[in-house]
């Protein structure tokens, strides 16, 4: 089965970060808020974040080859885990621009077109994260899912710094504008360091989730009541949105191989088809065979 093609999303990702960066810059000109400089720093971030998705998503997209036997969609852990760190880079950005306005605070100009804008932009990036999010869920791409809860953070994110303007103006007191900042930085560390665990996790080869062994198991011990066979050696692994199922079916050593082979390709068939985007390798075994008490 070939994979889907995901770059389209990737294009959308960056043409909206490209356009959602042009107003956030504006907003600050005009209201020269150390808040609105802090949502357009993201907005680089978001620029090189979908640049980085889509290349990763391109090689991804390869088919399997000699040297990459089992296809190329671990490249998306790569994407995953670079935004995870610009989004580290972008909030540590946010502190360091916010800091002398604290000790400094200084008066907001024009603030009502700043905000305008600032929501206009805001729109365009919930509007693009909810379309990549289903696209992710639904194709199993990390790539789009961490772009896509990137764009979400950066909506937050724009609501705080949207809200403490809105203080500001109404209240008089400027250090709330950097104060607001800090705090937005401070949360969206929390995101990037979700994208960077799931990255490590994907590149470290972590098992399949505690729902989809669920569902593996409950169609072997199916095949284990029906038919009399018992299965061992279970693994599993995710690389990008492919998933891989290895285990040892064990059979009756009376049977034919026809027989045996029959009920493997029955039994590969039917995970395939619960489990979305995976490929079963079992191996056959005598059930009396020494070899089978190994594992």
């Amino acid at each position: 089965m070939s994979s889907p093609n995901l770059r389209p999303y990737a294009w959308l990702a960056i043409a909206a970060a490209l356009l959602t960066l042009a107003l956030k810059t504006g907003a600050y000109f005009l209201t020269h808020s150390v808040g609105m400089l802090s949502d357009a720093l993201e907005s680089i971030v978001n620029v090189a974040a979908a640049t980085m998705a889509l290349a990763m998503l391109t090689i991804a997209a390869r088919p399997a080859d000699d040297d990459h036997a089992f296809g190329h969609t671990k490249a998306e852990y790569f994407s995953s885990g670079v935004e995870g760190a610009l989004i580290f880079l972008a909030a540590i950005a946010i502190i360091y621009t916010a800091i002398p306005r604290l000790l400094h605070p200084q008066p907001l100009a024009q603030v009502d077109l700043g905000l305008m804008i600032a929501i206009l932009a805001s729109a365009i990036n919930f509007g693009v994260a909810l379309i990549l999010l289903k696209a992710g869920k639904r194709y199993h791409s990390i790539t789009l899912e961490a772009d896509a809860h990137h764009l979400l953070t950066d909506v937050w994110t724009s609501v705080g710094i949207l809200l403490g303007i809105g203080a500001v103006v109404w209240t008089g007191w400027y250090v709330l504008d950097p104060l607001i900042a800090i705090a937005v930085a401070l949360n969206i560390i929390w995101t990037g360091w979700q994208l960077l665990r799931r990255s490590v996790d994907g590149l470290m080869d972590v098992a399949l989730s505690e729902p989809e062994l669920d569902t593996i198991k409950t169609i072997l011990s199916t095949y284990e009541q029906q038919y009399g066979v018992h299965y061992n050696a279970l693994k599993t692994r995710q690389a990008g949105s492919k998933k891989f199922i290895s285990f040892h079916l064990l059979v009756n050593g009376a049977w034919s191989v026809e027989q045996a082979h029959a009920l493997q390709d029955q039994l590969e068939t039917a995970i395939e088809a619960q489990i979305l985007g995976s490929h079963v390798l079992s191996h056959v075994e005598p059930i009396d065979a020494p070899s089978t008490h190994h594992y």
